[in-house]
């Protein structure tokens, strides 16, 4: 008998392929991090200029730090990303739960930054802002990168929902 006659055939070709929602959930999965890890890229570029390197760096200084801080904010996003869904995702994941997860992704990417932000400027001195950063009091962080981690990864969910359906 062979192994591919009968209903046992059937059944394993059946496992054997992915579900509409897995191909969704993963799918999705990486429509948000290429988008983050672009508007990331195109977001440290862009705030630049409020760090002191902008004023003290050679031109491979500024390229290598923001491509080295896009590293960074990939990293961040996934673990937050992964975090998130670990902890509150189901495999409906973006059909439904996905404003839970995004907030909560959001609230992860935002509280490491907010560390981050006190240990590289306070601690390492790794880097400073320079006076046209708008900094938040109570927490001395910048603007800038705050709001990275909130608009960037908003608008990633958004993309990644706005996939095309996959077919049942």
């Amino acid at each position: 008998m062979a192994f591919d006659d009968g209903p046992l055939a059937e059944e394993r070709a059946a496992r054997s392929k992915p579900s509409a929602d897995a191909v969704g959930w993963l799918r999705a999965l990486r429509r948000y991090l290429v988008f983050v890890a672009l508007s990331n890229l195109a977001w440290e570029f862009a705030q630049l200029p409020l760090y002191t390197i902008w004023e003290t760096g050679s031109p491979f200084d500024l390229a290598f730090a923001a491509l080295h801080c896009t590293g960074g904010d990939a990293l961040i996003a996934l673990a937050s990303v992964m975090l998130a869904l670990f902890l509150i995702g189901d495999r409906t994941w973006p059909a439904c739960g996905h404003r839970r997860v995004a907030a909560l992704a959001v609230a992860f990417g935002v509280s490491y930054t907010v560390f981050s932000e006190w240990l590289n400027i306070e601690v390492r001195e790794a880097w400073a802002y320079r006076d046209t950063m708008p900094v938040i009091p109570v927490i001395d962080a910048g603007l800038s990168p705050l709001m990275q981690w909130v608009a960037i990864p908003l608008a990633g969910f958004w993309w990644a929902r706005r996939m095309p359906r996959v077919p049942r």
